[in-house]
């Protein structure tokens, strides 16, 4: 449990922001005089957020909003770096992480994977610097060592990314 971490794609990645003096607890944009408060956090919440149907009055006093129902989403949309599974544990919520070698991330490009596979294939290409400079050993091999060492480390997983414009600049300056 120590090592697993939680990282949440869609529409929820980013922390709402304070759109309003009081933001409704769901969804973030101020609140007016149509909205309930929340038993449990206090916060007020839109009727149409709260889902409530028909009089918000009859269910005023024990009205608890969908993100204390819910304490997964709660923890999320307010921007918590940690998610409460239990009485024993907690699990981190982070931006991006490393899975098998390739880099993951919130926004679903493929940046942080370009970063990183350019780093690897650097750190390869330090690595056999002393076989590539090696003037006994003819070009050919030499390019063929490059080819599967390097290029190989460097391109690995690269199928599957979502390539932009920019990711190919980047690549090129480098």
């Amino acid at each position: 449990m120590n090592k697993t971490k939680v990282m949440i794609s869609g529409e929820r990645q980013q922390p709402l922001q304070k759109a309003a003096r009081w933001p409704c607890g769901v969804c973030g944009r101020g609140v007016g005089s149509n909205s309930i408060q929340c038993t449990s956090c206090h916060k007020w919440v839109h009727k149409k957020c709260s889902g409530i149907e028909g009089s918000m009055y009859k269910v005023m006093r024990s009205f608890i909003c969908r993100g204390c129902l819910n304490p997964v989403i709660s923890t999320l949309s307010t921007g918590h770096t940690s998610v409460d599974i239990g009485a024993s544990a907690n699990l981190e919520v982070v931006d991006k992480f490393c899975y098998l070698g390739d880099m993951l991330s919130v926004d679903s490009d493929a940046d942080a994977a370009v970063e990183a596979r350019i780093g690897i294939g650097w750190n390869k290409f330090r690595q056999l610097v002393p076989l590539l400079t090696i003037k006994d050993i003819s070009l050919i091999r030499r390019g063929r060592l490059y080819s599967s060492c390097v290029r190989s480390s460097m391109l690995h997983g690269s199928e599957t990314w979502p390539v932009r414009k920019e990711n190919e600049e980047a690549s090129e300056l480098r």
